[in-house]
């Protein structure tokens, strides 16, 4: 059962807590909004709550700062993505974006989650343009079996949202 309908039924989930507790926000405020679809909550089945520092976007809650990470085709060491995670963290950010597209993308997408104690995004549409470059030369032979067949690998992986181009 995904969060939204949690809260459509009235139920306060460790994620309602946790986000009302960072925001400073009634329980029943942060329920009532993300049963409306007003606040949401970037979650992962795959994943613990309680191990992510989770956060709530839409009305009446600050405004997030997200932190761009991620490998290109001339720097592709997974130490030093983790080393910006860790700067990121450090420095406040809410959430972190994994916008690889140099080296092991699964292994460095693996990594990033695995080490994140902020919720992790991507962009899957790279993941795929890579996957079509790598395996048929061209980018516009990307297709959308890929593409979904991305966005199942990447959720399975413990991505909580994504970017859709």
């Amino acid at each position: 059962m995904t969060l939204l309908e949690l809260a459509k039924q009235n139920k306060i989930t460790d994620a309602i807590r946790q986000v009302a507790e960072n925001e400073k926000q009634d329980v029943s405020y942060v329920l009532q909004m993300a049963a409306t679809g007003e606040i949401v909550i970037p979650l992962n089945a795959n994943k613990d709550p309680k191990k992510i520092r989770l956060c709530g976007i839409g009305t009446g809650l600050r405004t997030k700062v997200n932190a761009n990470i991620g490998t290109s085709s001339s720097q592709t060491e997974i130490s030093k993505e983790l080393e910006k995670l860790n700067v990121a963290a450090e420095a406040g950010a809410d959430t972190v974006m994994d916008l690889s597209t140099g080296g092991d993308l699964k292994a460095i997408r693996r990594a990033i989650v695995e080490k994140s104690s902020l919720p992790v995004g991507t962009v899957p549409i790279y993941q795929a343009a890579v996957v079509a470059y790598r395996k048929h030369g061209a980018v516009w032979h990307m297709s959308k079996e890929n593409i979904f067949k991305t966005l199942e690998e990447q959720a399975s992986d413990g991505v909580y949202f994504f970017t859709i181009h």
